[in-house]
């Protein structure tokens, strides 16, 4: 691992199996921290700006080496990025023989018993879905990881997918019949056998919480654990450390029961009854909760009289479930899982019908369905306990950890003690490439017409940007109004709002265009990466300040104001700046970009604590003239 800098640098093996390489100090530096934190073991925080070129930077130690590396990421994508196109083209630049292996959550491999159930079920029930079932069957035929991301005929939110792929809840483990060829344990097994694994933070934190419980464990041992887009660790852990009880799992599992083959001494239509009472148990409960969709906090909702009795009667209808699937479970593996099923969400149910000390308690409601979470108030000290017990080498890093080059709030929301920071700037020329345009005169955002106001002060830019211009709002309700505004007043450019279509098919359809304006929220605040003209223009409404009322969010500044803290210096802020720097980070991908960013909010300027966001943002010069603002995108286009 000596060689880090040999491999990245000037007439190395990069330069000469990649055209157009070109060596950047910054990656080099980065690379020779990872190398020495994997050699001494200690643990490592990097923020390294956009085009640091981070993910070379840790995946050629970890292949220079000879330790057990698993690389966990923020998302699905850049999971397969990896795996796909990273590691593939280091391996034949370098000659290495490590082998690696790709590792997903269950769901994202399709399960053969339940399309066997899912054919039969559409055959026999005329289901308009029997063609793109015998589609997947033929794939599966063909296919050596039954990875879904490989199936392109099938839209990744499609719902038929949930037919055809296993969770936690509904897995039949090594008593599935076609355990022999699942995918999943396939997967597994080559990951035990790599040398680097590359999961996602999902997984990881699934596994974590499994060893939390005691049982077994889904990843092999390593030696070194990198954590590429850190940032998202602490919310994805909250998830899985905590408990959550749905409708939909509770709907899941009367539909998974049906689809299985019927066994003798099982009443048909008395399963179909009770799975209907179930159903209907599941309905009542969501109106108890309140017509409208909200998000809020459970303790209150558990003191009225109407919801005490619909979780009584939900309880009754999971018990008499169990009643009439104890005698015949043993027949099958698939009604035992849903006896064993019946039980855990009546004993989750039982449990959520209380208040639980320093637990965050809470429920959403949609249009249809529900789900109560119990969600740790502190995940530090459960993460730490778990990845503590490792000697490892233990490197987080992503665009965006520090507030100026303060790291004090990521640390301390993940209970990193002793640990190494670095911070690498972004090599990109912002102060040649971009400008920061500080719209005068708007009002407070607060005020009732602030959304109207912007967007009247950006429309001229929009219209007079020869490329595309991404409008990030901080709210759905800013993102329905600014739709409604902009539909009819951009001159025939194409408008693309989220929610329109999915997330895939709106930056594909942004990207082709060449001058679209699209409207989105924090689905499109981070991991997009739209490079040259396709987006020179970044508008974002206001400060990304998380919503007051939030029940999760109002429990841990309660519980900083008890300790003594600021809710707002200590959480609020650190939280928003780093959020803001991943919004910022859409607008320059490439050494060659250029564009402009429009910052709304009048707060940045007005108030003390926007030097803490300046601070943050990449140097480039501020412009507060829409006129010259409008003159930069023409001439950077």
């Amino acid at each position: 691992m000596d060689d880090v800098g040999a491999v990245l640098g000037a007439g190395g093996p990069l330069s000469r199996v990649l055209p157009g390489y070109a060596p950047r100090e910054v990656q080099i530096r980065m690379a020779r921290d990872v190398a020495e934190a994997m050699r001494a073991r200690h643990t490592l925080v990097v923020e390294a700006g956009t085009g640091t070129g981070k993910t070379f930077a840790y995946l050629v130690p970890a292949l220079l080496g000879h330790q057990r590396v698993i690389v966990s990421t923020g998302t699905r994508h850049l999971q397969d990025q990896l795996y796909r196109k990273d590691l593939p083209t280091l391996r034949e630049a370098l000659g290495s023989p490590r082998k690696v292996a790709l590792l997903k959550g269950r769901a994202n491999y399709l399960c053969q018993y339940r399309l066997e159930n899912a054919l039969q079920q559409s055959r026999r029930r005329g289901h308009e879905d029997w063609r793109r079932l015998r589609q997947l069957a033929d794939w599966a035929e063909h296919t050596a990881s039954g990875d879904r991301a490989e199936f392109g005929a099938l839209a990744e939110e499609h719902p038929l997918w949930t037919q055809v792929t296993a969770t936690a809840d509904n897995c039949l483990g090594g008593e599935c019949p076609r355990y022999a060829g699942c995918f999943v344990a396939r997967a597994r097994r080559a990951a035990q056998e790599a040398d680097i694994v590359v999961v996602n933070h999902h997984l990881l934190c699934a596994d974590l919480a499994l060893k939390e419980t005691g049982f077994g464990e889904l990843l092999p041992a390593f030696e070194t654990l990198v954590l590429d887009e850190a940032h998202q660790l602490a919310e994805v852990a909250g998830q899985f450390f905590g408990q959550s009880l749905s409708a939909r799992r509770l709907q899941s599992l009367g539909q998974d029961l049906l689809a299985e083959p019927l066994v003798a001494g099982l009443d048909e239509g008395e399963l179909q009854r009770q799975v209907d009472a179930l159903g209907r148990a599941v309905q009542r409960l969501r109106l108890a909760l309140g017509r409208e969709e909200r998000r809020a906090a459970w303790v209150p909702m558990l003191e009225r009289d109407a919801v005490q009795a619909e979780l009584a009667a939900l309880d009754e209808a999971l018990g008499a479930l169990q009643g009439l699937l104890d005698p015949v479970a043993e027949a099958s593996a698939g009604l035992q899982a849903g006896l064993r099923r019946a039980a855990e969400l009546q004993g989750l149910l039982r449990q959520l019908r209380s208040p639980q000390p320093d637990w965050i308690q809470w429920f959403q409601t949609h249009r249809q369905t529900f789900a109560i979470h119990a969600t740790p108030l502190d995940v530090a000290p459960l993460l730490q306990r778990s990845l503590g017990q490792l000697e490892a080498a233990r490197i987080y890093t992503s665009a965006t950890l520090a507030v100026g080059d303060d790291f004090s709030h990521f640390l301390a929301r993940l209970g990193i003690e002793d640990a190494v920071t670095r911070q690498y700037a972004s090599p990109f020329d912002y102060a040649r490439h971009a400008r920061l345009y500080l719209p005068p005169g708007l009002p407070e955002p607060n005020r009732p017409d602030y959304t109207a106001r912007w967007v009247a002060e950006v429309l001229p830019l929009l219209r007079a940007n020869p490329g595309g211009s991404f409008l990030l709002c901080t709210s759905y309700r800013a993102l329905r109004e600014a739709a409604g505004l902009l539909r009819d007043a951009l001159d025939g450019r194409p408008l693309l709002v989220q929610g329109e279509g999915t997330r895939h098919e709106l930056l594909q359809r942004f990207t082709a265009a060449g001058d679209a304006v699209l409207l989105g929220t924090s689905a499109f605040w981070e991991g997009v990466d739209v490079r040259g003209a396709a987006l020179s223009c970044v508008v974002i409404d206001r400060l990304p300040f998380a919503a007051p009322g939030d029940p999760v969010l109002e429990a841990r500044l309660a519980a900083l104001r008890e300790q003594g803290g600021s809710p707002f210096m200590d959480y609020q802020l650190p939280q928003a700046v780093i959020t803001l720097k991943q919004g910022v980070g859409r607008l320059i991908r490439d050494v060659t970009d250029r564009g402009l960013l429009v910052i709304c909010d009048p707060r940045l300027t007005g108030k003390r604590y926007g030097r803490a966001f300046l601070a943050s943002l990449p140097d480039m010069p501020h412009l507060t003239d829409r006129q010259t603002a409008i003159d930069f995108l023409r001439a950077a286009s």
